[in-house]
């Protein structure tokens, strides 16, 4: 796999704006969009490209984002040149990164900033966005059923009884039609409102809200937050609070999710002089589930310079919460039983500056667009004692942010 040539030298300027700057506005369909409760960065045009697979994309990357000529006084996590982009779920499957062109973001205290990335010679120039008509009616219709969906859910509890497999996550996908093709801008500004807490990305036709970081690194700063152990929100309050306490209390669900906190601490453990889990799960609320999540910190290793947020990510995927454990038993037991091609679901997705500060999550609550077409997937947690009924509407539940994007009201 080769970077795609790059025959002048790129150089990498970052200025101020004027902070009122929404950043989705220099998003261009095509390019990428990190946002957060207000915050974040959206990009146009492609200065390079790297075919990558998670295995060699943090040297690669980041050879790459050091040869460039950064004209960068901010100085702020996500200014100057970056690499962008979602990895494949599937290890050692290769993907695409890219540096864009132009990069609009803004921080939560309200800073924000442009960094125009390309030749020396030729400044880019970006095409805006037009404002396509939106879909008016929709086919949903899943590609396997709910039967087998409970035969899959069997096979794996009994590949968890005979051992050595503790633990595999199980997805299924399911198709949208519509009657045009759909608006990747408008999916992404109504996914950032709907669910303002949560990660919401486009890489392309890619788009989601991921409520699970993987990592962030900033300097020797590193944070993760594991989440696995799920209940449907209730529909009142009394009902929703009850839940909640169910799923504090549910063994099965605790040791599911400690399962994912340990994978956290022995994978990043090596590379940290410290390194801390939160006393206990907390219960973190979302539009239509509640998880528990773990909120992991810790410093780098002073001699762990190339230790990026891209690297942290490769020495964490794919963690239990998305695969299972042990990783290589859950991973035949996925290719097994599975009835679909996993594709961007479920891998990295984030960005990464060329001082090794970024932000991966774990690319969830997601669809792939291609023109009239969104594929969404959704998986569940099979540990022993796992119901069939109940994992299916978990993956329902876990789809209904998605279908709520795409299907406009």
């Amino acid at each position: 796999m080769t970077a795609v040539s790059v025959s002048t030298a790129l150089t990498s300027r970052t200025r101020l704006l004027d902070g009122s700057e929404d950043p989705l506005a220099g998003f261009e369909r095509g390019g990428f969009a990190w946002l957060r409760q207000g915050a974040g960065l959206a990009t146009a045009g492609v200065a390079a490209r790297l075919r990558v697979s998670l295995d060699d994309a943090p040297a690669r990357v980041a050879a790459l984002l050091g040869g460039i000529d950064s004209d960068d006084p901010l100085g702020l996590p996500g200014t100057g040149p970056l690499a962008v982009g979602a990895l494949p779920f599937a290890p050692g499957r290769p993907g695409e990164l890219v540096v864009p062109a132009l990069v609009t973001g803004r921080t939560r205290d309200g800073r924000a900033w442009v960094t125009e990335t390309g030749p020396a010679t030729a400044p880019p120039r970006i095409v805006p966005p037009g404002s396509p008509e939106e879909p008016a009616r929709f086919v949903v219709d899943p590609t396997s059923g709910r039967d087998d969906w409970m035969d899959a859910v069997e096979a794996a509890l009994a590949l968890i009884a005979d051992g050595p497999l503790a633990k595999v996550v199980l997805a299924r996908e399911v198709l949208v039609e519509a009657d045009r093709p759909f608006a990747v801008a408008a999916v992404v500004d109504r996914l950032r409102h709907l669910h303002r807490s949560s990660f919401t990305y486009a890489f392309g036709g890619f788009v989601g809200a991921s409520p699970e970081m993987l990592v962030r690194r900033r300097g020797d700063r590193v944070n993760s937050q594991p989440m696995a152990g799920t209940v449907p929100r209730g529909e009142t309050v009394s009902d929703d609070r009850r839940l909640s306490r169910r799923l504090e209390s549910s063994a099965k669900d605790r040791s599911e999710h400690q399962l994912v906190v340990d994978a956290i601490l022995a994978a990043l453990g090596p590379v940290c002089r410290s390194l801390y889990a939160g006393d206990g799960p907390e219960v973190v609320r979302l539009a239509t589930v509640s998880h528990l999540a773990t909120t992991v910190t810790g410093r780098l290793e002073p001699d762990r310079p190339a230790s990026s947020a891209l690297e942290l990510a490769r020495l964490l995927h794919p963690t239990p919460a998305v695969a299972g454990i042990p990783r290589p038993d859950a991973l035949a037991a996925i290719t097994a039983l599975e009835r679909f091609d996993r594709g961007l679901y479920a891998g990295p997705v984030g960005w990464v500056d060329s001082r090794g500060d970024g932000d991966w999550a774990v690319a969830l609550r997601c669809a792939t667009i291609e023109g009239t077409c969104a594929r969404l997937a959704a998986g569940a947690g099979i540990v022993a004692g796992s119901d069939p009924a109940a994992e299916w509407a978990e993956t329902q539940a876990k789809l209904e942010p998605m279908l709520h994007a795409l299907v406009r009201p």
